[in-house]
């Protein structure tokens, strides 16, 4: 059984877990000051700040997303930026990220945000599968400043 719920203060250790497997499958790294803001953020009630949910099976975290409110140029309403999405190794293929996205695209819903969107790196082929399956592949290529 999966349950998905916000992310609370008492999460702070398994939160950085988890992100900090994230950030090393994507071979980057932050500082302490950067843990230290982003898990105020995702606890504070400021609309423009980040959104978080922990998945858990069986009372343990085994998963997190992060996500974003924001406005958009070419809409009216606003639109979800999903950036993080992470599960245990060990829980890959049971439905965890799933259940995380669907979560995204309930909160979105439930403030009349229609468009949900995330971006991934080409070699992520495990979870490029879950994708395939509940989004849409953009023809869009990122770039970056230099």
């Amino acid at each position: 059984m999966i349950t998905i719920r916000p992310i609370v203060d008492a999460d702070r250790t398994q939160w950085a877990r988890m992100w900090t497997a994230y950030l090393e499958f994507y071979e980057t790294s932050v500082s302490p000051e950067v843990y230290d803001t982003s898990f105020k953020r995702l606890l504070g009630n400021d609309p423009q700040d980040f959104h978080g949910l922990i998945a858990e099976m069986n009372g343990k975290p085994v998963g997190l997303v992060h996500y974003l409110f924001h406005r958009h140029m070419w809409k009216t309403e606003n639109v979800v930026y999903l950036q993080d999405l992470y599960a245990d190794p060990d829980v890959r293929g049971q439905g965890v990220g799933r259940k995380l996205i669907e979560a995204v695209y309930d909160a979105a819903d439930a403030a009349g945000c229609p468009s949900v969107y995330w971006l991934t790196q080409d070699f992520n082929t495990q979870a490029r599968q879950l994708y395939d399956r509940i989004g849409k592949l953009s023809p869009f290529i990122r770039y970056g400043r230099v």
